[in-house]
């Protein structure tokens, strides 16, 4: 299941209004979601031009922009200063609607995905430990896995949470099936995770 199709089965119907965190350069998914017919917002500091997006930080929101029926952030809620916060404000935009996140938990990669990784962009190595050392140094300051998901459900109601690949968004969207085959096969670790909720 694509992300797009991940959020749109999750949303509501539209003509909802609905929130995204983090839309990045693109805004892809946004644009794809107003297609759709929904009502969207779309928020990054580097977010493009158009009437669907904002270039501004979550923290830059207020209670007025809201309220909205729905919020996704798809793989930059690890990159946020204070999590707690967020999730604070998160709440108050969304007072009743669900919120749609797909997360890259970092933290989780150990030395044999890492290796797999690395020989998926034809980079064969065996030594494993200077791998991990590297990816730790590399994500050093961003949320890991438990900081991501203790925020999340501290102040949400988990409706569903399924682990999986993420890996494929640096290998290419070709490489997703192969990452799921490994990590069905107990091969490499699921560093990605899908989680949806609603506000307690």
């Amino acid at each position: 299941m694509t992300t797009h199709e991940f959020v749109r089965a999750a949303f509501p119907e539209p003509p909802a209004r609905v929130l995204e965190i983090g839309c990045g350069p693109t805004g892809e998914l946004a644009s794809a979601l107003a297609a759709d017919g929904f009502d969207v917002l779309a928020i990054d500091p580097v977010a493009p031009d158009g009437a669907l997006f904002r270039r501004a930080r979550l923290e830059d929101l207020e209670v007025g922009d809201g309220p909205f029926d729905a919020a996704v952030a798809v793989r930059s809620l690890h990159h946020l200063h204070h999590l707690g916060p967020a999730m604070e404000l998160i709440v108050s935009l969304l007072p009743r609607g669900i919120f749609v996140v797909e997360e890259f938990a970092w933290d989780l990669a150990d030395e044999p995905t890492l290796v797999w990784f690395h020989a998926q962009r034809g980079r064969a190595t065996e030594r494993g430990d200077l791998l991990l050392a590297d990816w730790v140094d590399e994500h050093r300051g961003l949320h890991g896995d438990e900081a991501l998901r203790g925020a999340l459900e501290s102040r949400f109601e988990t409706r569903t949470f399924d682990r999986g690949p993420d890996l494929y968004h640096r290998l290419g969207a070709e490489a997703r099936a192969a990452e799921s085959a490994a990590i069905e096969a107990g091969a490499i670790r699921a560093i990605g995770f899908r989680w949806t909720g609603v506000p307690r």
